[in-house]
């Protein structure tokens, strides 16, 4: 009977009303939790057939929960370069483990990026869930599946050993003095008797030939133990613009296989009129117009110069950048020697780019990438389920996912040292607060009216 139908009604309204009441809860008590997407009780009418013509018979309502997960939070700076947000579509990839990953272990999405390094160098956020990534290889490559979540590992940032880097360039900046006057010594100077290397070993003229200038400089072998290599000038008197040169090692011991006293290659040196290096005509790396670089043999082989083979090192390969090697009417001087190549050096922090690429910073200023992050996509993001840890698992309503890098195909951009901020809106809340505690009340009184009529109708028969 209607009554009945009344009673269900108010029944209805506080169960609809109760669950709005709890969806509000969720979201007060998650206003500050990071990129935390509010829920919303939405409510639809249920409606009866009239089985009696002229009688109603109500239906009542039921709450409908609706996720505004694809809406996105306020994103604000953060003061760690590991807190991470994405600007636009996309999801991080999480798993619950960081080591010894397997097909079957299962992977969730979250836009918390709230991560940081535990102790066994995996970058973890606060509700413990690891980031995923495609590792990068050595030679910089990266293998992409966007459908393969298991191609992806947990990111680590610690076990990744010591970085080093072998001298590959040197950039010098210096001056020859264009009047410095031709010694004496030049006249019996000869690269293979009388060298500036030997000069260099011996101090004795009657072995070598003392230099009118030297350049020295550091160089990084390839398993990161430093030598000095210096560069050496003598005037020469066949021409204004022409200088005798030497390059070797100090001690003469680490080279193996080449000229006398360390030496690694000698020949001239040419300038133009303008006191500008002239290559074209520069003899010190070979033949006129070769490439400056020098070759050294890795120890232990036939190549010659080789470093020796005490050291055990592995060959390399070392161009040096003379454009700024000029020739001057002033004081010879040097005013920048640069070379590249770094020591053993062990990580001291974390850096992300805009792209997800996450990078090693060492204590060497080397930077290695270790790995870029995936970003996952879905058709429907709302039609997601949610699960703890302000996570969520793709359903049939959410779609297929598909993983891309950062800032392609629709993928938003990684924000590093920021984080999203949750989407609830405190005042909205505390006013949907309210109507629903009215709401509630209205139906109750649903419930105690009809409970009244009920009581009228019992006591008609009396």
């Amino acid at each position: 009977m209607s009554i009945n139908s009344a009673m269900l009604a108010g029944v209805s309204g506080l169960t609809a009303n109760s669950s709005a009441l709890a969806a509000i809860s969720d979201n007060i008590a998650n206003i500050n939790t990071v990129a935390y997407k509010r829920n919303q009780v939405n409510f639809a009418n249920i409606v009866t057939a009239q089985a009696v013509t002229g009688r109603y018979s109500a239906g009542g309502v039921q709450g409908l929960t609706r996720q505004y997960i694809s809406q996105q939070g306020l994103i604000q700076s953060a003061n760690s370069s590991t807190d991470l947000a994405i600007s636009g579509d996309g999801f991080f990839i999480v798993t619950e483990k960081g080591a010894g990953l397997t097909d079957a272990d299962k992977r969730v999405f979250t836009r918390a990026g709230s991560f940081s390094v535990d102790s066994d160098g995996y970058l973890r956020n606060d509700a413990g869930f690891y980031l995923q990534g495609w590792p990068i290889a050595a030679d910089g490559t990266i293998q992409y599946n966007p459908s393969d979540l298991t191609e992806l590992n947990s990111i680590n940032v610690k076990n990744l050993g010591s970085a080093v880097q072998a001298t590959a360039n040197v950039v010098i900046n210096a001056n020859l003095d264009k009047r410095q006057t031709v010694s004496a010594a030049e006249a019996t100077y000869d690269p293979a008797t009388r060298s500036m290397a030997d000069w260099e070993e011996n101090a004795d003229p009657a072995t070598g030939t003392q230099p009118d200038f030297t350049i020295e400089m550091n160089v990084v072998d390839t398993v990161g133990g430093t030598h000095k290599v210096a560069m050496s000038f003598l005037r020469s008197d066949a021409n204004p613009n022409e200088w005798h040169a030497e390059i070797y090692a100090i001690p003469a011991t680490d080279i193996a296989g080449g000229g006398p006293s360390g030496q690694i290659t000698s020949g001239l040196v040419m300038f133009n009129q303008d006191g500008t290096i002239d290559l074209t005509n520069t003899t010190l790396f070979g033949a006129a117009g070769a490439a400056p670089t020098i070759s050294l043999g890795a120890s232990g082989t036939a190549a010659t110069p080789r470093w020796d083979d005490a050291l055990g090192v592995g060959a390399q390969d070392i161009t040096f950048d003379l454009d700024k090697l000029n020739q001057y009417a002033s004081a010879s001087t040097v005013k920048v020697v640069n070379p590249d190549g770094a020591t053993v050096g062990t990580v001291v922090g974390v850096e992300v780019d805009e792209q997800g690429v996450v990078s090693a910073i060492f204590d060497n200023s080397q930077v290695r990438q270790i790995a870029q992050i995936g970003v996952a996509t879905f058709a429907n993001p709302d039609g997601l389920r949610a699960v703890s840890g302000n996570s969520y698992r793709a359903t049939i309503e959410s779609g297929e996912f598909v993983i891309k890098q950062a800032g392609l195909g629709g993928a938003g951009t990684i924000s590093p040292s920021t984080l999203e901020n949750s989407t609830v809106d405190l005042s909205a809340e505390f006013t949907g607060l309210i109507t629903t505690q009215k709401a509630y009340s209205a139906s109750s009184r649903i419930i105690t009216t009809a409970d009244q009529m009920l009581d009228e109708l019992i006591n008609m028969r009396r």
